[in-house]
């Protein structure tokens, strides 16, 4: 793993004394120019949140929502209906990563059907991390769903360490919700009519304690958080493979009147995939 961007006075330093890249790379400082494999604590460094205390002018906790997609050269977000084809071992440690970083994980039905999603399992190397924040032990799965058509038979909603959240509407059919919740998922109404209301489910999640958010998409869920102006930071792997075909980008769905500026914070290379961070500017 290589930082390309930014680049610190002290990466140039290294590399203008000669220093080897091995030899920069093993001080653990993220930004040094060594291409290896990061350790998990490195790469927690790197993706922290940022500091989500109390803000100017705000009543409450302030919510900050990352995304985290895949997309392909040729802009495929996925290949055969899933993502894992297009990724790769560092894709997955960031991707674990990221998720033992986050209060939520928020997903859409139809990706929860297609990527077989399973609860979010605990991982001793950051435990402690996660007990210095005051979080649980494991992220919650937040699935987003107007239908409820989702199989309550699944281990994510049979046997998470943390309650599964539904997030639907209050027009949600209620022999679904009632489903559901004997399933033993937490159901949590975000929207006036059947569907979700992005900034609503932002504010629920909120109120339950989740500041840090996480969403791993799909492509139509990522297109509405775009639309409704919610989403904070994209996480983007580029993956050096073409697909060609027709599927999907990493979002859908209408376009928005003006496309949205974000800048970019950082830039990732392991084995030609680029790991991206943009905030919005």
């Amino acid at each position: 793993m290589r930082r390309l961007f930014p680049v610190t006075d002290e990466t140039a330093d290294r590399t203008a004394d000669g220093t080897s890249e091995e030899a920069a790379g093993a001080s653990g400082d993220p930004g040094g120019p060594g291409d290896r494999e990061w350790s998990l604590a490195e790469l927690a460094h790197a993706y922290a949140y940022p500091d989500l205390g109390p803000q100017p002018g705000s009543a409450g906790p302030v919510a900050w929502l990352r995304a985290n997609m895949v997309s392909t050269l040729d802009g495929a977000g996925q290949h055969d209906g899933r993502s894992h084809p297009i990724s790769s071992a560092a894709d997955m440690r960031i991707f674990g990563t990221l998720r033992a970083l986050a209060d939520v994980v928020v997903v859409g039905a139809e990706t929860v059907r297609q990527e077989g999603y399973r609860p979010a399992r605990e991982r001793a190397e950051f435990a402690g991390t996660r007990e210095a924040a005051g979080q649980g032990p494991v992220p919650a799965i937040a699935v987003v769903t107007a239908s409820l058509d989702l199989d309550f038979s699944l281990p994510l909603f049979t046997s998470p360490l943390v309650p599964t959240l539904i997030l639907t509407g209050a027009a949600a059919a209620p022999d679904r919700v009632a489903t559901a919740e004997k399933a033993g998922a937490r159901v949590v109404v975000a929207g006036d009519g059947v569907g979700v209301e992005p900034a609503r489910a932002v504010q629920a999640l909120v109120e339950l304690g989740h500041t840090r958010l996480l969403t791993e998409g799909g492509p139509r869920l990522l297109g509405q958080l775009v639309a409704a102006g919610v989403l904070d930071e994209l996480c983007l792997t580029v993956s050096p493979l073409l697909t060609a075909g027709d599927a999907q980008r990493i979002a859908g769905g209408p376009s928005v009147a003006v496309p949205q500026r974000f800048a970019l914070v950082s830039l990732l290379e392991e084995e030609g995939f680029l790991f991206s961070r943009y905030r919005r500017s």
